[in-house]
């Protein structure tokens, strides 16, 4: 391990005592991790968070954890954050298979969680982030019980009729041209400007705090999806949709507001798995740790009474 850099700003402070390493996989991919551990610890919490993330976004949720006795560990993903990334076009996806992050994660719990991090372990992951929550909880035991945030089990193409989706999504595979970004998406992050109609939050505030982040440290920032990654997306949910069982167990708390991932996805997974437990927020948006005060209270009290159950 070796030192890494965050960037805290001080509309988001660093949360106590948090120290960045940088992690290599065993594929040579750099990784970007923050630990933070309280006094006493009573276990640890691993966050993964959602396509485009970086750990400075989960700064507040980390607190928020530590003050419930938990120690944090946090890790950006290879490709986005502050993690490893092609030096060309670095805002560009190339995420060509999921299988790929389950190896980030399974690098950090091997080289870092296990050695030097209280037990027991649990899992936090938003969107993406719970996506490979649920890829690993088909067979890897390495937590004693799981939080979904608005995880990614059913894409929405919006106006796309998906015959259409299928049909060019494989021409751009097979022609050699799955980096290039979906029709209608970003090609770098969004910002300040960007917030009225965004699908993300509706907190000003919270907005304006990681857009400072961003303003601070622009290569922290991912442009929008593109082919390759919707097509490693489709691949990975696929196979998602086969389980039948998981190691631990799980709590969904998912977004009644939701248009970035599908809903009616996450309640067939939960009507099928055995010890996967889902509430919906109503009012919330897909960023529900980004969302406001009154929607984070009700997220933390649907975790609060999973981990005491």
């Amino acid at each position: 391990m070796s030192p890494a850099v965050l960037h805290p700003t001080p509309e988001n402070p660093l949360p106590p005592g948090a120290e960045c390493l940088e992690l290599v996989t065993r594929d040579r991919r750099r990784l970007r991790v923050m630990k933070a551990v309280p006094e006493n610890p009573r276990g640890t919490f691993v966050i993964l968070g959602g396509r485009g993330d970086f750990i400075e976004r989960y700064f507040e949720t980390a607190r928020d954890l530590m003050a419930r006795g938990y120690a944090v560990v946090a890790l950006d993903m290879r490709g986005q954050g502050g993690s490893q990334r092609p030096r060309r076009q670095p805002y560009r996806d190339r995420t060509r298979n999921f299988a790929s992050f389950d190896r980030d994660v399974r690098t950090l719990m091997q080289k870092l969680v296990i050695p030097s991090c209280p037990a027991p372990y649990f899992a936090l992951g938003h969107s993406t982030g719970g996506h490979v929550l649920l890829r690993l909880l088909r067979r890897q035991t390495w937590f004693d019980r799981a939080v979904l945030v608005s995880p990614l089990v059913e894409i929405l193409y919006g106006p796309w009729p998906r015959p259409v989706v299928w049909l060019l999504l494989n021409t751009m595979w097979f022609t050699g041209l799955a980096n290039f970004f979906l029709p209608g998406v970003r090609r770098a992050p969004m910002g300040r400007a960007d917030f009225p109609g965004n699908p993300l939050t509706s907190d000003r505030r919270r907005w304006e705090r990681d857009s400072s982040t961003l303003e601070a440290a622009p290569q922290l920032g991912l442009g929008g999806p593109t082919f390759g990654w919707l097509g490693a997306a489709r691949k990975s949910i696929s196979r998602v949709r086969r389980m039948r069982t998981t190691t631990a167990p799980v709590l969904i708390v998912a977004a009644g507001a939701d248009s970035v991932v599908g809903n009616e996805g996450i309640l067939r997974l939960a009507r099928r798995v055995p010890g996967v437990a889902l509430t919906f927020i109503p009012d919330a948006k897909h960023e529900i740790l980004g969302e406001q005060d009154i929607i984070r209270r009700q997220f933390f009290a649907a975790l609060d009474s999973f981990l005491a159950s």
